[in-house]
């Protein structure tokens, strides 16, 4: 019988090398005369905005700039870079670089063409619009957060909580691969394994999962895997750069159709107490959190080694499982970011923290193949101690 479901993305997607350079004719399409980039200070130190401003000033249109976005967005810094956009008149926002400058940039153009109470609509579907016009412009292979309809941010209690509505589609997906090829390896890295347990979660997912996060989860999971160890050893290819980019954007379709699980709400806390950033966050829970749902998803885990390790028979479903997460055991352990949660700055004495708070992130772990417990939670962290 044929599944039913609904499938939901980003109306417009441009991928092309030099692509950010169209960013002026782009906004004049959406009607902008008064563009704000939503970005962090790192960016326009290392030049990476560059050309993005000189095409802006090629096409004698005026940018505004904001360049305080910090990594897990504060509540706090949100709602400044909401203040600095309409203290600029901002007519359209752009999300130029990682997760943290796409959600909030996502935040500032919902926020001010609607002005609501960032607290009360933190869930799925409370936000309201209508919002300015979007575009946003990644800058890592990592967090697909341009074709996703959720914004992540951190409370004054350090929790993680996330605004969920389709409002939070851009209009406009840009990937410029050029943009990507000065991050570091350890970054590249990072964000790699966060786009690719994107891909795991969605078709792993126990809700929404259906043919089409299928088929892109597949097609993610081949071009990031296969082209992770081209960017770490060398990041100007930019034909690898832009399949990295390419296989972060599928995992983000798939991913905000058929939701994450338990890895991300593993990850959370890590983020929200010891500032790690999101995609090693991932990677450090990852394959604790693979062994764990084995018991439930070994028919789907080895489906996936037949895509990372094509050409290979497995013997028994239980066998493709265990190459499947051995393929990823080795591919974080040989990545060159922290291995261990002691690597930074966790203690025994935080485990009970972590674990507590982990299960408050109902919304993920209700899409996880196999029930987390408390105890399950702090026996995982305490597994990578």
């Amino acid at each position: 019988m044929t599944q039913n479901f609904t499938f939901e993305t980003t109306p417009y997607v441009i991928q092309q090398i030099g692509g950010a350079t169209r960013l002026p004719a782009l906004c004049a399409e959406l009607g902008a005369a008064r563009p704000m980039i939503v970005t962090d200070a790192g960016l326009m130190t290392f030049g990476v905005l560059t050309p993005v401003l000189e095409a802006f000033a090629a096409a004698g249109q005026k940018v505004e700039v904001f360049t305080d976005v910090q990594a897990d967005p504060p509540e706090t810094v949100v709602l400044a870079t909401v203040e600095a956009a309409r203290a600029a008149g901002a007519d359209a926002i752009i999300g130029i670089g990682g997760g943290s400058s796409m959600d909030t940039a996502k935040l500032v153009a919902l926020l001010l063409g609607a002005p609501q109470n960032l607290p009360e609509i933190y869930g799925i579907g409370l936000a309201h619009g209508p919002r300015l016009p979007l575009i946003q412009v990644p800058t890592t292979a990592g967090t697909g957060s341009e074709v996703t309809p959720i914004s992540i941010v951190t409370t004054p209690t350090h929790e993680k909580k996330g605004v969920v509505s389709p409002l939070l589609y851009p209009d406009i997906a840009v990937l410029d691969a050029s943009l990507t090829v000065g991050l570091p390896p350890a970054v590249t890295a990072a964000t790699g394994i966060d786009a690719m347990v994107h891909a795991i979660e969605a078709y792993t997912s126990k809700h929404k999962k259906n043919a089409v996060s299928d088929a892109l989860a597949l097609k993610a999971l081949r071009l990031l895997t296969a082209n992770m160890d081209r960017v770490i050893a060398d990041g100007t290819d930019v034909e690898a750069r832009a399949a990295m980019l390419q296989g972060s954007m599928m995992a983000g379709m798939s991913f905000a159709n058929a939701p994450v699980a338990a890895v991300h709400a593993l990850a959370y806390p890590l983020g929200g107490h010891f500032h790690v950033p999101h995609g090693l966050s991932n990677a450090l829970v990852l394959t604790p959190v693979l062994h764990f749902n084995k018991p439930e998803a070994a028919a789907l885990y080895a489906e996936l080694a037949e895509v990372v390790l094509p050409g290979r028979r497995f013997a028994s479903v239980e066998a493709g499982a265990d190459a499947f997460i051995g393929f990823m055991q080795e591919m974080v352990a040989r990545m060159p970011f922290a291995q261990r949660l002691t690597q930074v700055g966790v203690t025994e004495a935080d485990l009970q923290r972590l674990a507590v708070d982990a299960m408050k992130v109902e919304r993920l772990l209700m899409n996880n193949p196999r029930v987390v417990t408390l105890d399950d939670a702090f026996a995982i962290y305490q597994s990578v101690l």
